[in-house]
């Protein structure tokens, strides 16, 4: 496939799997549309991805607020006058006990990784078909098919995400739009220094150079679902739990990573405490 010229929207670009991806699609001389939060880090990484592609860009705000996510798309259009490719791979983790979560955090979380997503697939697919197609696809997560402990909320986004993106397939066909996911395993990213409880998993983390081969295989083999990596036996044996013998994939992850007497007990001590303030 010939990327020149093409115009790539990329979530999540400042740093990680997006900051890769990024790259990648500059250095094939596609025009690159980084978004991201962080403003120093993301005009940093527009520095590098202009020695190759110099018509790329940056558009910094959170993708949690939908005006922003709508934006995106807009002033990409207006700007290049069409969408090529939108990657969707802006995440924020969660990993936290489920007895410390709220309903602030449960909503933003779903509004990053699944609201956004949805909020830019619908504002570009009219843009998509005038254009005659394009590509979407969605960095997911391996979460979303077995959710670890402690990231109930992060794989549920997850989840959605690829049933929207399961539904994407049947509502586009015949449109020339493209939709893929990706499930990545561990992979080396900072989002690992984002944990806000404990994390057992002691296991090998992949380069997200990885995720970024599986993004353009994704684009040039019209692949519809991916795990990354292919053959590690670890996902393989979890995902074979999860459809055949699910009493022992929640044995193993319990014993892997349980959740300790005094963690409950403590939530218990805070409940009778909320109680007793009420009245």
């Amino acid at each position: 496939m010939d990327y020149r010229g093409k115009v790539v929207i990329i979530t999540g670009a400042s740093s990680g799997i997006g900051r890769e991806a990024a790259q990648a699609f500059a250095s094939r001389n596609s025009v690159v549309v980084g978004v991201a939060r962080r403003e120093a880090l993301l005009r940093e990484q527009l520095e590098r991805w202009q020695r190759d592609s110099p018509d790329s860009i940056c558009l910094v705000g959170d993708l949690g607020e939908r005006e922003f996510s709508e934006q995106v798309i807009a002033e990409t259009v207006a700007r290049f006058g069409r969408i090529d490719v939108l990657v969707h791979n802006a995440a924020v983790p969660k990993h936290k006990q489920i007895y410390d979560l709220n309903g602030d955090e449960a909503e933003y979380v779903i509004r990053v990784n699944f609201l956004s997503p949805v909020w830019t697939t619908l504002a570009a697919i009219p843009h998509m078909l005038a254009n005659h197609g394009g590509f979407i696809v969605n960095v997911s997560s391996f979460a979303a098919l077995v959710p670890p402990p402690r990231e109930s909320l992060y794989a549920a986004s997850k989840a959605a995400l690829n049933a929207f993106s399961a539904g994407l397939w049947n509502d586009l066909a015949g449109s020339q739009i493209h939709v893929s996911v990706i499930n990545p395993g561990a992979i080396d990213t900072e989002i690992w220094d984002k944990q806000e409880a404990p994390n057992a998993f002691r296991g090998r983390k992949h380069p997200p150079s990885m995720v970024v081969d599986a993004i353009f295989e994704a684009i040039e083999k019209r692949r519809f679902e991916l795990v990354i990596p292919r053959r590690s036996l670890s996902l393989m044996a979890a995902n074979f739990l999860r459809q055949f013998w699910p009493a022992a994939l929640r044995f193993g992850m319990a014993r892997m990573d349980p959740v300790h007497k005094d963690v409950i007990e403590d939530a218990r001590q805070r409940a009778l405490e909320l109680r007793r303030a009420r009245g």
